[in-house]
């Protein structure tokens, strides 16, 4: 055969037909539109040795898809220089086209190449320590369970971020006896809240009432503390003072279940007041006059309040104006912590000697109410 082929004429560019080197080239054409007969005469060989040899230039329409290909593979091996660069050049097409399924089209015949078996997909499982949560929404996905299970919960888990917004919306925007009538009437409404309040409070990297623990700890416990806007009263549970505990529901006996504005505490009877994050309602200037009413002379007033509600660049209130007017009802301020991302707390110290000012000669600025994006 090798005698053979060194026999065999050359044919020139125009008269030898040109096809896609490998079946990955795209679809497969003559280009030589004359009949097969008329080339094999031209060449001037004999017609068996050209199906044999050089099957992959002619295709023959009796050869296999499977055939074809093999022959195709078979007969470059062989070649000269100009034949090793269309291998070099389908085997990078080859490794392009792996995740891709071609069409071969010659003859009018059509025929899929073979593909890679897809691989069945693994069932995603959430490991418990990588469970999600939403924030405002007490959403854990337990892969245990059924998915018509897990989706009620969801469905369940939303509702409840939908109560908790609605409900932390109310209490920015109505006074506080107004509040306090709302959960009188329906006291679950308060755990609804709460709950999601806690949700919250679980995505700040520090909270406020841990601050104000630590803060107590480092001073006498014979300080007597009255805790406005306690909730489910931890400031109470965490130190060793004497803790009054005031909301507007009574989470648990020792909490005092009323309007802030008006605590059956006696007056000057306490040591320190504490505002964490509950100068929610629109009358928070009577709540702060309530406040220093109980206080000692030489007592403390803390109040941590949402950072937001404090910052003029986000529409919120000046804090230099906010402390100016805690001041003129009789207290000096102390200090100041911005250092939290979340919060701010204020340190004031009740005078001595008070000079009586009516709380609506004080210019109190707004404070901006904290509302939650809705999904």
């Amino acid at each position: 055969m090798s005698k053979f082929r060194k026999q065999r004429p050359t044919a020139t560019r125009e008269e030898q037909p040109v096809v896609a080197s490998s079946a990955v080239d795209g679809p497969v054409q003559r280009r030589d539109k004359r009949p097969r007969e008329s080339i094999i005469a031209d060449l001037n060989v004999d017609p068996l040795e050209i199906d044999q040899d050089v099957a992959c230039l002619v295709p023959d329409s009796s050869i296999s898809n499977n055939g074809f290909n093999q022959l195709l593979t078979d007969t470059t091996k062989g070649c000269g220089k100009q034949k090793g660069k269309k291998q070099d050049r389908s085997q990078k097409l080859r490794r392009k086209s792996d995740l891709k399924t071609e069409q071969m089209h010659y003859d009018g015949n059509s025929a899929s190449l073979p593909s890679k078996p897809k691989q069945k997909e693994e069932e995603h499982v959430i490991p418990k320590s990588k469970r999600q949560k939403k924030c405002g929404e007490n959403i854990i996905l337990d892969s245990s369970k059924p998915p018509a299970s897990r989706l009620l919960d969801k469905m369940r888990a939303r509702l409840s971020g939908g109560h908790f917004r609605m409900l932390n919306e109310k209490l920015y925007t109505c006074s506080g006896h107004a509040a306090f009538n709302l959960f009188k009437k329906e006291p679950e409404l308060f755990d609804v809240y709460h709950v999601g309040y806690q949700q919250q409070m679980s995505n700040w990297p520090e909270q406020p009432v841990n601050v104000i623990i630590k803060w107590l700890k480092n001073r006498n416990s014979s300080l007597v503390v009255a805790d406005f806007g306690c909730g489910n009263a931890c400031l109470a549970k965490s130190v060793k003072n004497k803790v009054f505990s005031i909301d507007l529901v009574a989470h648990n006996p020792s909490v005092i279940a009323c309007d802030m504005a008006n605590t059956p505490l006696l007056s000057v009877s306490v040591d320190v007041s504490v505002f964490c994050l509950s100068l929610m309602g629109t009358n928070f200037p009577n709540f702060l006059c309530e406040a220093n009413r109980v206080l000692k002379p030489s007592g403390w007033l803390l109040i941590a309040e949402v950072k937001s509600r404090l910052d003029p660049n986000n529409n919120g209130a000046d804090p230099t104006k906010f402390c100016k007017a805690v001041e003129k009802l009789g207290f000096s301020s102390v200090s100041k912590d911005f250092s939290n991302k979340m919060f701010v707390l204020f340190y004031f110290k009740k005078k001595e000697k008070v000079s009586r000012t009516s709380i609506k000669d004080i210019e109190w600025p707004e404070l901006k109410p904290c509302m939650y994006k809705r999904r």
